[in-house]
């Protein structure tokens, strides 16, 4: 196992997260996962996070992923949590008739 550093530490921290469709609607598929995971990554690399695992049902997402010590988490998961369904809904406009009536 492969402990992370920095100046004054040691560290190893994963974290599990697992982020659920509103009313557990089924919309998730393959193409819709990996643009999430490119946003997950894109967004983690601004607060010192990476990527470890990812996997996907039709409606939650499994993620495991890296973090340092002083990776603010709380505003990392709003961040990523408010700009994954906004530009999930703008490209798949299609989601939107299955979260709403």
């Amino acid at each position: 196992m492969k402990l992370d550093s920095n100046n004054h530490s040691v560290f190893l921290l994963h974290y599990h997260l697992v982020l659920v469709v509103k009313y557990r609607r089924q919309v998730f598929d393959s193409k819709i996962s990996d643009f999430a995971k490119d946003m997950f990554a894109e967004i983690g690399s601004k607060y010192n996070i990476s990527l470890v695992e990812w996997n996907h049902d039709k409606d939650h997402i499994h993620i495991l992923f890296k973090a340092n010590p002083n990776s603010e988490l709380s505003k990392f998961i709003n961040a990523y949590k408010s700009a994954s369904s906004r530009l999930i809904k703008r490209d798949f406009p299609h989601i939107r008739k299955k979260l709403w009536k």
